[in-house]
């Protein structure tokens, strides 16, 4: 199974290259595939490219969606 993750663009840096931060991790992406990117925006990563633009919302809602299942499967979490 393949997992695209929603990404807040950073910095672009280049033509087509941008600085994403995918929950505390920096990472340069492409854009090959999106258009009118910019700072702040929130994208669907996959492979190291930008599939498209999200809502910062439904954003925000999956990466909570996400800690919540890992916090569920930490064998070290105090239940």
């Amino acid at each position: 199974m393949c997992l695209a993750i929603p990404a807040c663009v950073e910095e672009i840096v280049a033509e087509g290259c941008a600085i994403v931060n995918l929950s505390g991790v920096r990472r340069e992406v492409s854009l090959a595939l999106v258009e009118d990117v910019k700072s702040g925006d929130y994208v669907i990563v996959h492979v190291g490219f930008a599939l498209q633009k999200i809502d910062p919302s439904e954003a925000e809602h999956t990466l909570a969606l996400f800690a919540e299942m890992q916090a569920q499967n930490d064998p070290f979490s105090a239940e």
